[in-house]
């Protein structure tokens, strides 16, 4: 087995994160290449093994629901770091900060006033036919104005380069702690490139996360009680909720450990008797999270619970209802929003969509139903939706006669041509598309974005599902300087302690 040999790899059409053209590295990613095709084969092998290793000793896994075994399974990672240059990401971020600001007010809209479709910039028919528009929740104002205290919105790139928006996930995104597990277990494998001083850091997420959730709390006080509230062991992103307690110090929950009394006030079960809770975080779907207001069959929420959030006793982050703009067809609208609600452009662009409630978009998308990808408004992870130039005739034909019985459940995008990484096979590094979600903090008067997000990749050629709940795999993800050392602004292994120093660039 040789070397790697960058002349080698070749992602044919399609824009690579790492490299130009075969053979020539993109400018921020010229170091990680270098040192990789130094690497003997042995030593990437070795380096790989190790990876593998230290992610089943820190016990770092995720569950599969559809294989049915409900067993954890080791989270699958790949040691090739994907590159973004640091003056692309501060663009970015801007844009995510904008997008995150124009949906809370959306949210805070449609839960008061409704003005967004009095002035007819949202048809009043979407709001209607919302499954997670919860009627309990209007009138309520959470701290701070803020209903998505957490969001993940997934990035893509297409061909000619551009990051485009592909969805935002605003009820309880997961994924944070891999992104920060994926720097921990590349720093041991490859520790020689952070000695640079160019990668800027990830590890600030989780003190922004509890500074975030404290500064929620309805008690003035030094110590508030946070916690994290889990459906349990069995839920795929349980070891997630587990990670951030333990992360963050605070107690992690079911439903069965927190009880509301007469006074709506929420108190956690103890040793040594009831505490008062004042934040939670919850990971529990609206539907589950009170049976006295939403599911009444639900066992892992918490009876009472919207009471207490509903006087004030309590915060709740996400806050509940916040889901509605979490909409595949509320989506479609987002740059419509941000102009309404702030009166700007947006800076970063969505996929074009086809909505199917429209008639002129709907005969579209039926009649070309082979070349689009076709999605359901409110699933996730990779569920329910048609991927169209993949589909067989009889499940396009299936899904023609579900988008006829409800068309506003369905929207239709074309199929990207999603950027490529070299990914390890063999010894050989082979391009997989990607993408990425970074994770958006909303709290009092500040926004927060991870530097990067989790990468996510599809390990099989060919494909372009990255989901992990669908058989995609993760790696880490490099926001990386490339002026400030070549211009002498911070020299080589100064900036990441400035920059850890200042949390962020």
């Amino acid at each position: 087995m040789s070397r790697v040999d960058w002349q080698q790899y070749c992602s044919n059409e399609f824009y690579d994160e790492l490299m130009a053209a075969p053979g020539m590295p993109r400018e921020a990613a010229r170091m990680l290449c270098d040192v990789l095709a130094g690497f003997a084969p042995s030593e990437l092998a070795e380096r790989k093994t190790a990876a593998e290793i230290a992610i089943r000793t820190m016990g770092i896994t995720f569950t599969v629901y559809s294989e049915g075994s409900m067993i954890d399974r080791a989270w699958p990672f790949d040691i090739v770091p994907r590159i973004i240059p640091a003056d692309e990401w501060r663009r970015t971020e801007a844009g995510l900060v904008q997008r995150v600001e124009a949906l809370n007010l959306f949210i805070d809209d449609l839960y008061h006033d409704q003005k967004v479709i009095k002035d007819g910039v949202l048809p009043a028919e979407v709001l209607a036919k919302s499954v997670n528009f919860r009627p309990q929740c209007v009138g309520i104002d959470p701290p701070h104005g803020v209903w998505a205290h957490i969001c993940g919105s997934d990035l893509v790139r297409g061909d000619d380069g551009t990051l485009y928006v592909l969805e935002d996930n605003l009820r309880i995104p997961s994924g944070v702690s891999y992104m920060l597990e994926n720097r921990n277990v590349t720093k041991r494998v490859l520790p020689e490139l952070f000695s640079s001083g160019r990668i800027l850091p990830v590890d600030d997420y989780v003190p922004q996360l509890y500074d975030m959730l404290v500064s929620m709390s309805p008690r003035h006080s030094d110590d508030p009680q946070v916690v994290v509230l889990t459906p349990g062991i069995y839920n795929s992103a349980y070891y997630e909720h587990a990670y951030l307690a333990q992360q963050m110090g605070v107690q992690l929950v079911q439903g069965s450990d927190l009880m509301v009394d007469g006074d709506d006030v929420v108190y956690m079960r103890t040793v040594r008797g009831l505490t008062r809770v004042d934040v939670i975080y919850r990971r529990i779907d609206d539907d589950f999270l009170d049976p006295e207001a939403f599911r009444k069959d639900s066992v892992l929420g918490v009876p009472g619970l919207m009471r207490a959030w509903r006087s004030g006793n309590v915060a709740l982050a996400n806050a509940p209802g916040a889901g509605v703009a979490d909409d595949k067809v509320v989506y479609a609208f987002v740059p419509e929003l941000i102009r309404y609600y702030l009166d700007q452009e947006p800076l970063l662009a969505n996929v074009p969509s086809y909505l199917c409630m429209r008639e002129e978009d709907r005969r579209y998308v039926l009649d070309h139903l082979d070349q689009l990808v076709v999605k359901p408004a409110n699933e996730s992870g990779g569920y329910g939706m048609l991927m169209g130039p993949h589909a067989t005739r009889e499940e396009r034909e299936a899904f023609a006669e579900r988008i006829k019985a409800d068309p506003r459940n369905y929207m239709a995008q074309p199929m990207l041509k999603l950027s490529t990484t070299p990914t390890l096979f063999d010894g050989r590094p082979e391009p997989r598309h990607v993408d990425l979600r970074p994770f958006i903090l909303s709290g009092q008067g500040s926004t927060y974005v991870t530097t990067g997000g989790l990468t996510r990749v599809a390990l099989n050629k060919g494909s372009l599902v990255v989901n992990s709940s669908q058989g995609g795999g993760s790696k880490d993800t490099w926001i990386v300087e490339t002026e400030m050392v070549e211009t002498g602004v911070v020299e080589p292994g100064l900036a990441e302690t400035r920059l850890t120093e200042t949390g962020g660039y």
